[in-house]
């Protein structure tokens, strides 16, 4: 994993460089001419974290904002027929567009059961 490096001589934070020369990469200051050789090659790392299904996240306090729509959808826990609705907000390339459901009177987060029951999202 790649850490911070610090030059010994002037104490200031060192950048990962490019030596053309010696042709490998270092850590050198930018305000003196010191430079090490890193001991781990990675200058970044970007995980990726794998979500497969969607998921509803927070939900509080949806059925009282004014800008999202209304549908008469019925809550399969408190039978009232009045909730509001938004899409999966995720950014993968494999999205289908999942409606997510939210009761105005009990706050519970639903999708629309005529879903297939297989590709069902996580709540």
């Amino acid at each position: 994993m790649a850490s911070l490096h610090f030059c010994s001589e002037c104490n200031n934070l060192l950048y990962p460089k490019a030596d053309p020369q010696r042709r490998i990469m270092v850590y050198a200051c930018r305000i003196c001419a010191y430079d090490e050789i890193g001991e781990n090659q990675c200058v970044y790392r970007n995980d990726l974290l794998t979500v497969t299904r969607e998921q509803v996240g927070v939900t509080s306090d949806l059925g009282s904002d004014p800008t999202l729509a209304h549908q008469k959808m019925t809550c399969p826990k408190c039978n009232n027929d009045d909730a509001v609705f938004f899409q999966d907000q995720s950014k993968r390339k494999e999205t289908r567009m999942i409606l997510f459901y939210v009761c105005t009177k009990c706050n519970h987060a639903f999708t629309d059961p005529s879903l297939d029951l297989e590709h069902q999202p996580e709540m």
